[in-house]
């Protein structure tokens, strides 16, 4: 398993604020960015009904200096004509939560669909940290997303292959299935892991029944069982207290 810490030298000078003693962030805290919503299909909902889905990322104010996950939605004719969004922008929604585009230092996408990294050209000047399999599928996949939020100008990448710790405290583990190249955040705090799980489950109710699932092929439960993704046992071994979704404003909580 790969695992190694990003050095980001010093920290920076403001931030969102957090558990801070004299001004000084002290432990990571995550926030819920809010960039608006969009209209899913009826053909893409499985109920044959439209839903509206929340867009939402998370930014992560931690002492070496803020993370984002994930920035928005892209823009272009055929996703106004789809999925008819309504966006705040990655300026608007980040100063919600006290924060300022100049203040992140880092950006972890779950995956590179345009309603995940519709912002990352706004932080060119940040690191990228993406699976290889996922940057590799974004670039040469026709129709997987908008090309210019994947290379626009300047945009640089931290490659991953595997498991790697970004920060203190702060790691990301591959979790494929809605893409091939899916990554989770995971936040270690005083009061309980939170992970940051994207799009690995549209919603916690999905992820609630996995880890069921998980938990029922743990306890030796006579089959037929539902099968659940290989990772979950390792989110389950990092003792998550509470996850949070990217389309889901609902917490799971065990």
């Amino acid at each position: 398993m790969d695992r190694r810490i990003i050095s980001l030298g010093h920290a920076c000078q403001r931030g969102v604020q957090g558990t801070r003693h004299s001004g000084v962030v002290t432990e990571p805290v995550v926030r819920r960015v809010d960039f608006g919503y969009f209209v899913r299909p009826a053909d893409e909902t499985g109920t044959g009904s439209p839903r509206v889905d929340p867009c939402l990322g998370y930014l992560v104010d931690h002492p070496a200096g803020p993370l984002l996950l994930d920035s928005g939605m892209g823009t272009h004719p055929e996703v106004e004509a789809h999925y008819r969004p309504r966006r705040r922008s990655l300026a608007v929604a980040l100063a919600a939560v006290g924060a300022r585009l100049e203040d992140i230092r880092l950006v972890v996408n779950c995956h590179l669909h345009f309603d995940h990294c519709g912002g990352n050209p706004e932080l060119a000047r940040c690191p990228i940290f993406a699976q290889r399999t996922e940057l590799k599928a974004a670039r040469e996949t026709v129709d997987y997303t908008l090309p210019d939020l994947v290379d626009g100008p300047g945009l640089r990448y931290e490659v991953l292959d595997g498991e790697a710790e970004v920060l203190p405290g702060v790691l990301i583990v591959p979790t494929p299935g809605h893409t091939l190249g899916h990554q989770t955040l995971v936040v270690r705090r005083a009061d309980g892991t939170v992970i940051v799980a994207g799009q690995s489950h549209d919603t916690a109710s999905e992820y609630s029944a996995d880890v069921l699932a998980w938990r029922a092929q743990r306890d030796g439960h006579a089959p037929p069982l539902p099968l659940a993704p290989a990772w979950m046992a390792r989110l389950q071994e990092l003792d998550p207290a509470r996850v949070v979704f990217a389309h889901d404003h609902a917490v799971w909580e065990p």
